[in-house]
């Protein structure tokens, strides 16, 4: 790629780097000398390829896509296009990505709740056309295994990753009796988080004391809560460059890059006293 050109693209969900001063993509293009034009596509395909050709209109020396799907089409068209581009925090298994390495963080979440002595965890994941969510609830099952955990299939539940999902989730996962309902949920990302807080204050549970939670993401508001959020921590500035990376030096090896998450622990994944010895 010439280095005189300084067109480069992301586009994707706002997640990507949101509420922070300088997004992570902005930055890692700067520091290689691109200038990054953002599109957002709330997780629509349609949006997503509309989004791409218009970019692409404009000269664009290469694309980040962050809402690539498992069965996704348009990584199959870039590809077969010629397009420079790379997938990042998603991919689908072919194209160049830089994602963090989500099996590794589903572990760590559960892990951490199971250390703190809980037996009753209930998961809320992304959608299963998506690699993060399949990957956080690979993570997961691979903690519950180790402990030797069973749980109910209705405590893991593949949901989308707003809020409102999350606020759904959490309805149906804490609607029910304290005996009959999880003392702990790992939901995979942040908003999954914050609905559930919602639907506990609903039903009057208090996170941190009566369930016990974990986020994914470690958005800026996690930390600034009332119970602040215990989350898996993505390194999203790493990645971004990977992504950089990936489109100004093509065809080098591995092309799916995994960065490895941390588990932040805060007051929300407190042991409840009345379900756990």
């Amino acid at each position: 790629m010439d280095d005189a050109a300084h067109g480069a693209a992301f586009f994707g969900l706002p997640a990507f780097g949101e509420h922070r001063e300088r997004k992570p993509e902005e930055a890692a293009h700067a520091d290689r000398g691109y200038f990054a034009m953002v599109a957002t596509s709330g997780d629509d395909p349609e949006d997503e390829r509309r989004a791409a050709e218009t970019l692409l209109d404009r000269n664009v020396d290469g694309l980040i896509l962050a809402t690539a799907r498992l069965d996704d089409d348009l990584p199959r068209l870039l590809r077969k296009r010629g397009v420079a581009h790379a997938l990042v925090l998603r991919t689908d298994g072919v194209s160049p990505s830089a994602v963090g390495d989500d099996e590794v963080g589903g572990y760590l979440a559960v892990r951490h709740l199971i250390d703190l002595g809980h037996r009753d965890i209930a998961v809320v994941t992304g959608p299963s056309y998506t690699s993060s969510g399949v990957g956080r609830l690979a993570g997961a099952r691979r903690a519950y295994e180790e402990a030797g955990l069973n749980p109910p299939q209705e405590w893991l539940i593949a949901a989308g990753y707003g809020i409102e999902n999350g606020f759904t989730a959490g309805e149906s996962l804490l609607g029910q009796k304290a005996v009959k309902r999880p003392t702990a949920v790992f939901a995979a990302n942040d908003n999954i988080a914050l609905g559930i807080i919602a639907a506990a204050h609903h039903f009057g549970i208090t996170v941190g004391k009566d369930l016990a939670l974990v986020g994914y993401n470690d958005t800026p508001l996690s930390a600034r809560l009332s119970t602040p959020l215990s989350s898996v921590r993505v390194p999203l500035a790493q990645i971004a460059t990977t992504a950089i990376d990936l489109i100004v030096n093509p065809g080098r090896e591995p092309h799916i890059r995994k960065s490895m998450p941390t588990l932040i622990p805060r007051e929300s994944s407190g042991s409840p006293k009345s379900r756990v010895s």
